[in-house]
């Protein structure tokens, strides 16, 4: 290892529910005119209380706009020319993961104050240093490092208590996965000093969700903040939005993903993952053959749990793969990128065992139910 020179910026946030009082304070600084960006439900559920409380500051609204379907470069060029965001001093994402990623790859690329309002707790788009970039038939294309992250993230937890429940369900699929990930693609390595902090901050995705996940998610569904709720949300947008920093400060995914990952980008290949099912729903069934690949059998029993009383997936059938499209997919999977840095070589092998083990352990539950 060699010394080095570098910058690490992290993510500054508020979280609450009247949290959007801080705009004033957090954004006057920047300039004086916002452009509001986002998804078309997300400015349904955010847009009157942002500007609620922009009345109350030196702050001027100059427009609002959707973002676009998904986070193409074809959509952030097309943002870019909307004569909106050249006026603008600062730019206000509203939204999900995509709507986010799309407008942190337009504003951090020129180097254009951006501010993060997540209005779902599925991902950690709000806090992160990266955009998941797709093609334009929707599949995944390459994830778009920047050097930092945006300028703050308001997460409103009233604003996304109301939002629909699948979306923190998803979240915390994706967020015990980079738990899993980061402590096996470090394994038995000497890790620079970032990332070993992301290793060891990636604990905080895992043991929130273990301890308050069934409680937050069942308030979830009934519309409430609640404190568990809270803690959750923490762990999807923030922690592990800080954990994805560190590890992938070099700007590689090699320590920020895995084969949960892997499997779940192979399996775009097939529509009916984009359009009918969420990416951490599908990464969180990814876990639980990662697991059982990596041979912690006491781990994916904690996961196996968690999936089954959230309603998480545990099989195939749950989200709509077939046994044909498995088996096709088991001849992509090792080839991802996602596995290229891992303490061994992930084969078709390594995948039947595990799906086999995984049928076995759906089919003992399900002759208890009998």
């Amino acid at each position: 290892m060699k010394l080095e020179n570098y910058e690490v910026h992290l993510p500054n946030y508020s979280i609450g529910d009247k949290i959007y009082d801080k705009i004033g304070p957090v954004c006057e600084s920047y300039g004086k005119k916002v452009w509001i960006v986002g998804g078309k439900r997300a400015l349904k559920a955010a847009e009157a209380k942002i500007r609620e409380y922009v009345v109350k500051t030196n702050l001027e609204i100059i427009g609002t706009a959707i973002y676009g379907e998904d986070c193409t470069y074809a959509t952030v060029e097309r943002l870019r020319e909307r004569p909106e965001y050249r006026e603008a001093d600062m730019v206000f994402g509203v939204g999900g993961g995509k709507a986010l990623d799309t407008v942190k790859c337009l504003c951090i690329t020129d180097d254009k104050p951006v501010f993060a309002f997540p209005t779902i707790a599925s991902n950690c788009a709000a806090c992160t240093s990266v955009s998941i970039m797709y093609n334009d038939d929707g599949t995944f294309l390459k994830p778009n490092f920047f050097v930092r992250p945006v300028m703050h993230a308001f997460i409103d937890t009233e604003i996304i208590a109301k939002a629909p429940s699948q979306y923190m369900w998803a979240g915390i699929g994706d967020t015990y996965a980079k738990y899993y990930e980061a402590t096996i693609s470090s394994r038995d390595e000497r890790l620079e000093h970032f990332t070993s902090l992301g290793v060891a901050v990636s604990l905080m995705c895992r043991n929130p969700l273990l301890e308050y996940g069934p409680k937050a998610f069942a308030d979830h569904k009934k519309g409430l903040c609640t404190y568990d709720v809270e803690q959750v949300v923490l762990a999807i947008v923030v922690t592990t939005g800080i954990a994805s920093i560190f590890l992938t400060k070099d700007f590689t995914p090699d320590y920020n993903s895995g084969l949960a990952h892997a499997i779940f980008y192979a399996l775009t290949k097939y529509p009916v993952i984009e359009q009918r099912h969420l990416h951490g729903e599908v990464v969180g069934f990814g876990v639980l053959l990662a697991l059982l690949v990596d041979g912690q059998e006491e781990e994916f029993e904690k996961i196996y749990q968690l999936n089954r009383e959230i309603g998480l997936p545990v099989s195939l059938k749950e989200i709509e793969i077939t046994e044909d499209e498995w088996k096709e997919s088991m001849g992509h999977i090792p080839k991802m990128s996602d596995v290229a840095h891992y303490p061994y070589k992930v084969t078709r092998e390594m995948l039947e065992d595990a799906m086999q083990k995984l049928k076995e352990r759906v089919r003992k539950d399900q002759s208890h139910e009998e």
